[in-house]
């Protein structure tokens, strides 16, 4: 039913007959879309307190910022302050199911609904309260044309700020009520199938994570084929499981990268693969997999495909004798360690961490355990991966 719908929406236009006609629509609707100021289009647009308010740990209602609006949703966390009622009453936007926010201050762009949460709203706050249709109108603040045009819009050198001039006059093509709708219909079981697969990624998460701490605190523990137990683990300094190699070798010459390229370029941080390389030289691609490790932040990646390195403050770790390098690598994640000063960190200190690590056969158990999880969070990942970029392509083809 999904598809047959998007097979639906891949209708061609003839786009030479009509000058405001998206690229894709549903059948039976060929009026020519409307050219609307979105101040047209609201009873008003406005923004939240410019000041501080009274807070009040007692009250339900809570301020927000841009911040706060995250994934189309109004998100409350333990830093959220909150207002009494009265500060509420004196500063109330009077928002109802027509309205949508979007952040203007510092953090710009991000647009959320409103679902009736007792919210106030500070100055990083815009909204807006259409006359009808808000899925609609949610779903084209979130495209890139009115994206991109927001942001070439921003005042200001140091905090950027998108001004509630340039919400009012900003312009956008609208067909009939009767084809928003069905448009928003659609792209609502899009959101929810994208929101249903970042949830059970998150989920998988979570698994891993409650497996890996009693897997490590050995409240759980793998048996031998035959039901016996595993000899008892044994306390190992990390230095003594693995040894290091500097990147020097496979260090990557050029940054211009590009996403045609077949070489991938690592980063022992979050980012982890900061690009492609076509440099064909110095690829480190024997002995793998192998842990990169950053020597100064202490963050680690484990890598199992073939890499050049973009920063020689890296250690490439790979497995001594009878050591699992995917068992040490997640080992290494339940270490706790606090950095002190900005030196390198492998030789003097982190080599010399303790952990506690258990037979071969056991390690393999473990580490084969937690790569299938690992398996279905990067199915799970990729998965999403690819309906966000659909869905940005559709927005792209949707919205003139």
């Amino acid at each position: 039913m999904f598809q047959k719908r998007v097979n639906q929406m891949t209708k061609k236009i003839n786009m030479t007959k009509y000058t405001y006609i998206p690229k894709l629509r549903f059948p039976n609707f060929k009026d020519q879309w409307a050219v609307k100021k979105m101040e047209e289009l609201t009873e008003r647009i406005g923004d939240g307190l410019h000041g501080t308010p009274i807070y009040s740990e007692d009250s339900d209602i809570f301020f927000i910022n841009g911040n706060n609006l995250i994934n189309g949703l109004i998100s409350i966390n333990e830093n959220t302050k909150r207002v009494d009622n009265e500060v509420f009453i004196l500063n109330d936007k009077k928002l109802n199911k027509n309205s949508i926010l979007i952040s203007i201050n510092g953090t710009i762009g991000n647009v959320s609904r409103y679902n009736g949460e007792k919210v106030m709203l500070g100055k990083s706050v815009g909204y807006f309260k259409f006359y009808s249709n808000p899925d609609f109108y949610y779903h084209i603040l979130n495209s890139n044309k009115i994206q991109n045009y927001f942001y070439s819009e921003l005042t200001g050198s140091t905090i950027k700020n998108l001004s509630l001039k340039t919400l009012r006059e900003a312009e956008i093509c609208i067909p009939s009520e009767e084809e928003q709708t069905k448009i928003a219909s659609f792209l609502t079981a899009v959101d929810d199938k994208l929101q249903a697969l970042k949830k059970k990624k998150e989920l998988l998460e979570q698994y891993k994570k409650g497996m890996m701490q009693q897997l490590f605190s050995q409240e759980i523990r793998f048996k031998k084929e035959d039901g016996t137990n595993y000899p008892d683990w044994e306390e190992k300094k990390l230095g003594n499981c693995l040894d290091y190699t500097q990147p020097t070798s496979y260090l990557v010459e050029s940054t211009e990268y590009d996403n045609s390229y077949s070489i991938p370029v690592v980063t022992a941080g979050k980012t982890f693969i900061l690009g492609y390389t076509n440099e064909e030289f110095g690829i480190y691609e024997n002995g793998l997999p192998v842990i990169i490790f950053d020597d100064f932040t202490t963050a680690s990646q484990f890598v199992d495909f073939p890499f050049k390195a973009k920063s020689s403050a890296m250690k490439i770790l790979t497995a001594k004798e009878s050591m699992n390098i995917k068992f040490v690598y997640e080992a290494m994640q339940m270490i706790n360690f606090e950095i002190g000063g900005h030196g390198r960190h492998w030789i003097s200190i982190y080599s010399e961490l303790m952990i506690e690590v258990p037979c071969e056969e056991e390690q393999t158990k473990i580490a084969n355990f937690l790569s299938a999880i690992d398996d279905k969070i990067a199915h799970c990942h990729s998965e999403l991966d690819g309906l966000e970029q659909w869905k940005k392509g559709l927005l792209q083809q949707l919205f003139c």
